[in-house]
């Protein structure tokens, strides 16, 4: 037994109903398993590129550059040191990696409770098509007016380049493809936008 909700249009007139799969729309989310997910994805994409040269990957001179007594200095033997101007910096940061790992039953089990949430919070709008007539903002953004989408993530299969053009300068709204549909994104807008054809392609991606 699916669960029925409204299809719009971007007019905001009706497109009939759809049935959505009860084991991707209707599971029960835990705050625990999404806050892992976000985390997951947030740890991901640290990149962690942020490198210093340390005192042996300096190419300076390692001639001692004053004899070891009687100068009242210390005793040197490299211009590599971090006490030198030009020198290796002492205990800088590496190139690390800050991922983590998270089965991927856990990953899309998130996914599902992400999406099942916006449903139950009455955040989810199902639209027939993503498709406009002209590339124009203005209208774009009357017609997202209509449908109450201030702040929104909308998720298509392949994007009509000219609503990509017209929805790209829209504060608030993002457009995702549907092979990169994930949690973090879903959850980060306050409604979430799904085309038939995204339905359809989210359905068979947890067959």
């Amino acid at each position: 037994m699916g669960i029925k909700v409204k299809v719009t249009t971007l007019d905001a007139g009706s497109a009939g109903d759809v049935e959505l799969n009860e084991e991707i729309f209707g599971v029960e989310p835990r705050k625990d398993i999404l806050y892992r997910v976000v985390q997951w994805q947030e740890n991901k994409r640290h990149k962690g590129q942020h490198k210093t040269l340390t005192r042996a990957e300096i190419d300076r001179t390692t001639k001692k550059m004053y004899k070891q007594k009687g100068t009242g200095q210390a005793r040197h033997g490299a211009m590599s040191v971090p006490q030198f101007r030009g020198g290796g910096k002492a205990m800088g940061p590496v190139l690390r990696s800050r991922a983590t790992d998270l089965p991927k039953k856990v990953r899309a089990l998130g996914l599902k409770m992400a999406l099942s949430a916006k449903r139950q919070d009455g955040q989810l709008v199902v639209l027939d098509a993503a498709t406009v007539k002209e590339a124009k903002t203005k209208n774009l953004a009357a017609s997202f007016g209509k449908l109450g989408l201030a702040s929104a993530v909308i998720v298509d299969g392949a994007f009509d380049q000219g609503f990509e053009r017209a929805a790209r300068n829209i504060p608030n709204i993002d457009l995702l493809p549907v092979t990169g549909i994930n949690v973090l994104d879903v959850l980060r807008r306050e409604k979430l936008v799904l085309t038939k054809a995204a339905l359809n392609a989210i359905e068979e991606r947890f067959k």
